[in-house]
């Protein structure tokens, strides 16, 4: 319905002598970094917008530097990141939210995990549950696929902020010592994932949530010493070129929460995108069934957002303010 009131909207303005553009939004770009969610996220907020506001949306890849830079310029070139990873984006929230002004954070956000896990057979079959059995040579044989006498341990993605705290708490819990850390894109590693599911094999890795791994497997995520902000001290690259060495970790991770961002700019370029930033309130659960259908089902990021969002009137709605 508002999808119609918008478009007779726009031809009455045309018909009083005003420029039809005027009736549409400006254009929104959303950056869209390496990790499936935040892709399928991208998709359902163009959708909205698109349908519902007349307005142009395009999407870009970038790293979180590069989309919160350009959200910081308030150029046009990267109005949104969908995908706010608190406290990894720390650093540039930080700058971009606290100090510039010019990047706004939503209030909605939902609450996410991070740290790492094994495969449940893994746990039961050799008794690994915490992270402090991870300091010893006997349980980083477990792990060693390559034969060079150190098991392998997936820390991240590269670009990703949260590979440089996993590399972090590695040193400070030790294990870093016994097991080669990995970088590789996430879908080598969710292939090595399923490999060593099938085959039974011992597997460790930095894993996060909402994500549709939880859904696919039986996962375990290990025990860790509780957070504590006395004893987790975090740089990263952007902040210092000698990051590691002054960064120190032993605890698990915070809380996690993600939100989405915006450039400041949006709230007078398309205020009515701005406003349904602000409004979307998304959860663990929904945001692990749309890359559960986006990964295993091999759905079209484009196709299955415009399908969900069909299919899901009343939440769209709310989001809109109707």
């Amino acid at each position: 319905m508002l999808k119609c009131v918008t478009r007779f909207a726009a031809a009455a303005i045309a018909l009083a002598g005003f420029p039809a553009a005027a009736a549409a939004q400006d254009k929104v770009t959303i950056g869209v970094p390496n990790w499936p969610s935040v892709n399928i996220t991208a998709n359902v907020i163009k959708v909205i917008a698109e349908e519902n506001f007349g307005t142009e949306v395009e999407l870009v890849p970038g790293t979180n530097a590069v989309v919160f830079k350009a959200m910081d310029r308030a150029k046009g070139d990267i109005d949104v990141h969908p995908e706010v990873w608190m406290p990894n984006q720390e650093n540039l929230t930080k700058e971009y939210v606290e100090k510039n002004k010019s990047v706004v954070m939503s209030g909605q956000p939902y609450v996410a995990v991070q740290g790492l896990c094994v495969t449940k057979q893994t746990a039961e079959e050799h008794g690994i549950t915490s992270v402090t059995q991870l300091v010893n040579p006997d349980v980083s044989a477990l792990f060693d696929a390559n034969g060079d006498g150190k098991g392998e341990l997936w820390v991240g993605a590269p670009g990703w902020a949260s590979t440089n705290v996993e590399k972090v708490k590695a040193r400070g819990y030790g294990y870093d010592q016994f097991f080669e850390l990995t970088t590789i894109e996430e879908t080598l590693v969710l292939a090595q994932l399923d490999d060593a599911v099938t085959k039974k094999r011992p597997f460790v890795f930095f894993c996060y949530g909402p994500h549709h791994m939880f859904q696919l497997h039986e996962l375990v995520q290990l025990e860790e010493p509780a957070y504590d902000e006395s004893r987790w001290t975090m740089l990263q690259p952007t902040d210092d070129p000698d990051w590691f060495n002054k960064s120190s970790i032993d605890v698990a991770w915070p809380p996690t929460k993600v939100h989405i961002a915006y450039s400041k700019s949006l709230e007078a370029r398309a205020p009515e995108v701005a406003e349904l930033l602000g409004n979307i309130q998304m959860n663990s659960a929904l945001v692990s069934a749309w890359t559960y259908a986006l990964v295993v089902d091999k759905e079209d990021p484009a196709e299955y957002a415009k399908k969900w969002v069909s299919e899901n009137t009343e939440t769209v709605n709310k989001w809109l303010g109707l």
